[in-house]
């Protein structure tokens, strides 16, 4: 079903009180669902679905295989097979084949590589072994032909996620074309890009950029106000971004199904948890503790329960539900394993 236009009307509803307590329990749950009531296998499944399931859980997600049940990124980086999980040595380290748009093998660049560097809570060990044609490597090696291979003007959402969780800010180094990168190059040039014309509305480029800012704020100890170059460039789209978010946000907590171009929404649940969950999770990532227990996220949060909740029963888009489940999972370490006492309000 068609989206629609609509107005928001967040500032009427937008005092209303929460139980964090009972969000959490609700977010136990529905976690619980998406990681084992919905148990992918290597035979009808594909890389694109089963890497999406280890970013929301890591080493926790675990797949059926010859009868087994398995942890899904033992079995890819010990040399496992799939449909879509084709690496191969590179001239520098270890290529993931592009399959672009595929929803089967790695569809946009440097995408697993991304992913695996996000997933769960940290990430994994960029030593973490991989196993290439009987040979094995690194997951740093998967890093080093991105970096030998980026170009000006490429998608690198995926690689800046990864740049950003593997080398220090300051890093730079000389591509194959000869030109010289560092990681606020990439920064910036992610930064330019239009996000309307992105994948899932630009909120996968948005995550790299804040990915690439937290670790430099991090490093630097700067604030954020006193960035500049590149950085400031970044730090200017997200917040962008974040407003956009607030502004187009439906009276039912649900963020636009036009992402971040404008107000609308759908009578399509499946287009109301893809866009609310990819928001989500980037706005988990962005936003400070403050910021984070302000009504309209929490708003945001109840909602995307409840969709995940009445959707329990139907097959859901793997991008859709483990992005939602990745974004819930960040939210509940930052705010539901705190002392809930002063939980404000009644249950939802």
């Amino acid at each position: 079903m068609g989206s629609q236009d609509t107005a928001s009307t967040v500032d009427a509803t937008e005092h209303l009180p929460i139980d964090r307590a009972a969000l959490c329990l609700r977010i136990d749950r529905v976690l619980d669902h998406a990681q084992n009531a919905r148990r992918l296998n290597s035979s009808d499944h594909a890389a694109w679905q089963i890497v999406h399931g280890i970013l929301a859980f890591g080493n926790d997600f675990q797949i059926e295989h010859n009868g087994s049940t398995v942890c899904a990124l033992d079995y890819l980086l010990g040399g496992g097979t799939l449909t879509g999980w084709t690496l191969r040595k590179g001239d520098v380290g270890v290529i993931a084949v592009l399959e672009g748009g595929s929803k089967s093998g790695q569809g946009h660049p440097d995408q697993w590589l991304g992913y695996l560097s996000q997933c769960a809570l940290g990430g994994i060990s960029p030593h973490t072994p991989l196993v290439v044609g009987g040979h094995t490597f690194t997951v740093l090696k998967l890093l080093d032909q991105a970096k030998h291979d980026i170009t000006s003007g490429q998608e690198a959402t995926w690689t800046l996620m990864a740049l950003s969780a593997y080398l220090p800010s300051d890093t730079s180094w000389i591509a194959r074309d000869g030109s010289e990168w560092t990681v606020e190059r990439v920064a910036e040039m992610e930064s330019q890009a239009d996000l309307a014309a992105s994948p899932c509305g630009g909120t996968h480029r948005l995550y790299g950029l804040v990915s690439a800012v937290n670790h430099y704020l991090s490093e630097t100890k700067q604030k954020p106000e006193n960035l500049s170059g590149g950085w400031a460039k970044a730090e200017n789209t997200i917040q962008h971004a974040i407003e956009s978010a607030r502004r187009y946000q439906q009276a039912d907590g649900s963020f636009s199904t036009s992402y971040l171009e404008r107000a609308s929404t759908s009578a399509d649940v499946f287009a109301k948890l893809g866009a609310t969950g990819h928001i989500f999770e980037f706005l988990v990532l962005t936003l400070d503790n403050n910021r984070l227990t302000e009504p309209w996220v929490d708003r945001a949060a109840h909602r995307l329960v409840t969709l995940l909740e009445q959707t329990q029963d139907l097959d859901v888009e793997c991008g859709a539900l483990y992005h939602a489940a990745h974004g819930l999972l960040l939210y509940r370490e930052r705010l539901c394993t705190k002392d809930l006492s002063n939980s404000l309000g009644s249950p939802l």
